[in-house]
């Protein structure tokens, strides 16, 4: 019952609120620009990013170190003409091991936790 009650408050307060309670910001597109980047040699990871924009078109990059050893780039632009257009790109040459060994695994100690 109490939950049909404040369904019910919050239709009505809903539909009575002044439509002047809440900013409208213009439609106008604005410019920008971002960009990061992580380079984390413990863990490997490595990827960034940056992006610009004129209001009307975007523009930009981000790259990331694939695990064989490549560096992937993805130059792209976007617009509401042609969409989203992208260009993919590869740096280096893929190394694979000559032999894989047996697969990592973890054992949990007793008592159901981990230690």
């Amino acid at each position: 019952m109490d939950l049909q009650v404040l369904t019910i408050m919050i239709v009505v307060g809903a539909t009575t609120a002044d439509p002047g309670d809440y900013q409208v910001y213009p439609s106008v597109p604005l410019p920008y620009q971002f960009n990061y980047a992580v380079h984390d040699d413990y863990k490997g990871t490595h990827f960034g990013q940056n992006e610009k924009s004129d209001g009307n078109a975007v523009h930009g990059s981000y790259n990331v170190a694939l695990p064989d050893g490549r560096k992937q780039t993805v130059d792209y632009t976007a617009d509401h003409y042609k969409g989203f257009v992208a260009k993919v790109s590869y740096d280096g040459v893929a190394k694979h091991p000559a032999k894989y060994g047996p697969p990592i695994t973890f054992q949990q100690s007793g008592g159901g936790g981990y230690h």
